[in-house]
């Protein structure tokens, strides 16, 4: 798989992502449940490992104690996929989560999709050059996830990181909360995507596509045929997987985005 450069690191243009393996379905609760209980420590690095094989170089992924703890796990056994850390929400010291991830070997780190948003409403735009200050301070590739294209705007025109993380879709609005509640009412709107992908073609360095699947809410056909119509040459596509579902879905992602979206561009 070709890869591209984000910042000073090279990185595939798909990588996995990390919420299933922390029960974050966007299905509800039950499923969240599900899960949780099927991502083992075990099952997270027999993940990992797939992803390796199938020629996935990176994990886009939480900053919390538990994956910290067994990606070292992995590391030490061999395993050479590398980590982009995400700043989990519920620990609060956003800026601390930054600094954790570098000492816990994050080549990367990305500000949690739910803060932005949050920060954006709130008015707290000082806070999101505070989190790339440290970022860059610490000297990890930075970058911003969100589901807000207003928020997205905004780091475009003031700020200057490697990478921007932009959600196909808005399913639950964070102004008043940066914290994902699991429901079955979420929404997932395919204006806001259509919209969210314009907004994509005016970013000056690489985005992240994600959500790409609604969850796995909608078609992953026709998500495929949007991803190939709108990824640009240095984009990248971050994919969870859940292989309770299906042990192969990995690969087959692999070759399904190697068939569409390499030969699109």
């Amino acid at each position: 798989m070709r890869k591209v450069k984000f910042g000073n690191v090279e990185v595939t243009r798909l990588v996995t992502g990390g919420n299933p393996f922390s029960g974050f379905s966007h299905q509800g609760g039950q499923r969240d449940q599900e899960m949780i209980r099927y991502y083992t420590t075990d099952r997270i690095k027999d993940a990992l490992r797939r992803a390796e094989a199938a020629g996935i170089n990176t994990f886009f992924g939480r900053t919390d104690r538990h994956i910290q703890r067994l990606l070292l796990e992995y590391w030490d056994e061999g395993g050479t996929v590398q980590w982009f850390g995400q700043t989990a929400s519920e620990l609060g010291d956003q800026l601390g989560a930054i600094r954790s991830a570098a000492r816990a070997g994050a080549k990367g780190v990305y500000l949690h999709g739910g803060i932005v948003d949050y920060w954006y409403a709130q008015g707290q735009t000082d806070l999101l050059k505070a989190a790339l200050d440290v970022m860059r301070e610490v000297g990890l590739v930075a970058g911003f996830a969100g589901h807000s294209i207003e928020a997205h705007a905004w780091i475009r025109d003031n700020l200057q990181p490697d990478f921007q993380m932009c959600s196909y879709y808005d399913p639950s609005p964070r102004g008043s909360s940066p914290h994902h509640v699991s429901t079955t009412e979420e929404k997932w709107d395919a204006a806001h995507r259509s919209a969210m992908a314009a907004l994509i073609q005016t970013i000056p360095w690489p985005a992240v596509h994600y959500k790409v699947f609604a969850g796995g809410n909608k078609s992953i056909a026709e998500g495929w045929q949007f991803v190939a119509a709108h990824m640009r040459e240095n984009d990248l596509v971050c994919i969870g997987h859940y292989l309770k579902d299906n042990p192969n879905m990995i690969a087959e992602n692999v070759a399904t985005f190697e068939r569409l979206v390499e030969r699109a561009d």
